[in-house]
């Protein structure tokens, strides 16, 4: 009984090591899929002149000019859990070194612009854009930067037609 026992457990670890050996080789080789482009990750739209834009339809880029690690990613965090949409994070390549925090923009009264400002607690500084970043706003935050309005506004009403890429969420 024992000899038959361990000729068993033999069996199936050698089953085990074929079956993993295959899959991982098949894994491996595998290739991904559909190219990224083939699929859109958005819908356009435009959100009309006197109508209400919300948060959840505007992207925001984050980038650290502090001393602070992991400042840029709490930032977004933040602002994402005011419904805006994450874009990109890092460490800031731009000329601008703001003290708290900094848009940078060339038309301050943009709607989008107007609304990612009022979600800061301090007084938000200017610069025109030196970061090339392909959509959204672009937020610089500097080392006494601190932090988001309670209650800010999470929609304004826009003052111009605005093209906006509303995400969509692919089911399986």
């Amino acid at each position: 009984m024992r000899v038959g026992m361990r000729v068993l457990t033999l069996l199936v670890a050698v089953a085990v090591f074929v079956i993993g050996g295959v899959t991982g080789v098949r894994l491996l080789t595998a290739g991904t899929g559909e190219p990224a482009s083939a699929t859109s990750t958005c819908t356009p739209k435009v959100v009309a002149a006197g109508t209400a834009l919300d948060s959840n339809v505007v992207t925001i880029n984050v980038f650290n000019a502090s001393t602070r690690s992991g400042l840029a990613n709490r930032a977004l965090i933040d602002l994402q859990k005011n419904g805006f949409l994450g874009g990109r994070i890092g460490n800031s390549d731009s000329a601008t070194k703001p003290n708290r925090v900094a848009i940078l923009t060339d038309d301050p009264a943009d709607p989008r612009v107007a609304l990612v400002a009022a979600q800061f607690k301090d007084k938000v500084e200017y610069a025109p854009a030196d970061i090339d970043v392909e959509d959204g706003v672009v937020v610089v935050v500097g080392d006494n930067y601190r932090g988001l309005k309670d209650g800010a506004p999470t929609s304004v009403e826009t003052d111009r037609d605005i093209d906006v890429c509303v995400p969509v969420v692919a089911i399986p």
